[in-house]
């Protein structure tokens, strides 16, 4: 009777822990949320900002230009990102980014624009416009 109990514990918790509605929830280190491909209001709005300022050098979607780096093939700490985006950044080959940190359609919407990129880069968001979650 003991195995069988057990046998019930184990069962059940595999199947709360697998599957279901639980996989939908984002990593704790994931500041996006996208379910059944459509984005939450942060994640859509960092898809608005980066059309709005950040496309034209890095390219449609985040994947890179002649201009600037993929921002989705090798995404960096928010930390990071935070810091050259505010600041700008000068690589050793003469290309620089200036900051960015006086602007007001960028600057509030740093970490909305980090959201965008990190589903990008996750695979959670395809190319083109996300479907927006309903509030």
């Amino acid at each position: 009777m003991k195995h069988l109990v057990l046998l019930a514990v184990v069962t059940c918790g595999c199947a709360l822990g697998f599957g279901g509605p639980l996989q939908e929830a984002p990593a704790a280190d994931k500041v996006y949320k996208v379910i059944d491909g459509k984005a939450d209001v942060r994640t859509y709005n960092g898809y608005r900002r980066y059309h709005a300022g950040c496309n034209h050098c890095h390219g449609p979607d985040g994947v890179g230009s002649t201009f600037a780096s993929s921002l989705v093939a090798r995404p960096l700490s928010i930390e990071t990102f935070r810091r050259v985006v505010r600041n700008g950044q000068s690589s050793g080959d003469g290309s620089v980014m200036g900051g960015f940190a006086d602007d007001p359609n960028v600057a509030p919407y740093i970490d909305d624009i980090y959201a965008y990129l990190q589903a990008r880069a996750d695979g959670a968001l395809g190319r083109g416009r996300p479907q927006r979650m309903s509030p």
